[in-house]
């Protein structure tokens, strides 16, 4: 059974930065490529990063190009998220995914990803 837990988010002011943290555990980590996600009140769920299995490939969304960075490390089953910059637009609750698909222009979850319950990152104006 795969579970998967976030946390790092919180409350900070604009033009502060947090880490977010995930781990998974119940697959082989390594073998999967994972990514971020966002849900805002009201909107729909995006894609915001995501890495492939060996953390070469990246994806950004274009509103945190820049500003966020993604990381692996196999070896502790943990996936990040460096988050810089951060505006009130970044406000949202963030999610974990494993076995998630992307391409140069898309992040997506699957049939078969699975996430977290979230970590919420509220950032004040």
């Amino acid at each position: 059974q795969v579970q998967v837990v976030e946390s790092g988010g919180g409350l900070v002011q604009a033009g502060g930065s947090l880490r977010l943290s995930c781990t998974v555990s119940g697959l082989n980590f390594a073998n999967y490529a994972l990514g971020w996600f966002r849900q805002a009140p009201g909107k729909e769920r995006e894609g915001v990063s995501c890495i492939n299995r060996s953390g070469v490939s990246t994806y950004y969304a274009d509103s945190v190009k820049g500003r966020f960075t993604i990381s692996r490390d196999n070896a502790k089953n943990t996936l990040y998220l460096q988050m810089n910059s951060l505006s009130p637009e970044d406000t949202a609750k963030y999610y974990c995914a494993s076995n998630v698909g992307f391409s140069g222009s898309s992040c997506y979850e699957g049939t078969s990803s699975r996430s977290g319950q979230g970590t919420q990152v509220t950032v004040s104006s």
